[in-house]
């Protein structure tokens, strides 16, 4: 006889776990593959400044638009925290269940379910879960999850 598990919890997304989610979840490419489109950006305007006579203008804007984009690159972390900050489910309390059919979160903004037929992979990382499914990744926070919850979660590991 099997016993079903159903259990929720809430949390608020707030910073500190955009930082945890972005620690845990992305790895961050700082090769110079990363920073080629920065760099045909910045050349393409440097060439079109001094070897054209287009206005002066738009090839700065292009330059400048290679040198933003090498930023981004190279701050990726505060780049993306900052964009999840500046999103409307900021600060907002999200709500998750944890059940036999899959991973639902709810929020005022939100509506998602993971089923687990879905559910390609669950990986343990140091602070939480990174669960891959069909529709890509997503992570859950250790610090938002209960002990039953993350028992679960590890015996749905697959070998």
């Amino acid at each position: 006889m099997t016993t079903s598990f159903s259990q929720s919890n809430t949390f608020i997304l707030n910073k500190a776990y955009f930082n945890e989610c972005y620690s845990e979840s992305v790895i961050a490419d700082t090769s110079f593959r990363a920073y080629f489109k920065s760099t045909v950006l910045m050349i393409t305007g440097l060439a079109l400044l001094l070897f054209t006579q287009i206005t002066p203008y738009a090839t700065w804007f292009i330059v400048a638009l290679g040198i933003l984009e090498a930023v981004s690159v190279f701050y990726h972390k505060p780049w993306w925290v900052i964009r999840q900050m500046l999103s409307k489910a900021s600060n907002s309390e999200v709500t998750l269940l944890i059940d036999d059919n899959g991973i639902s979160t709810q929020s005022f903004y939100l509506s998602s379910q993971i089923l687990w037929d879905d559910v390609e992979n669950i990986e343990q990382t140091t602070l939480g879960f990174l669960v891959k499914h069909l529709n890509g990744r997503s992570y859950l926070s250790a610090s938002t999850l209960s002990d039953s919850m993350q028992n679960f979660l590890l015996s749905r590991i697959k070998p």
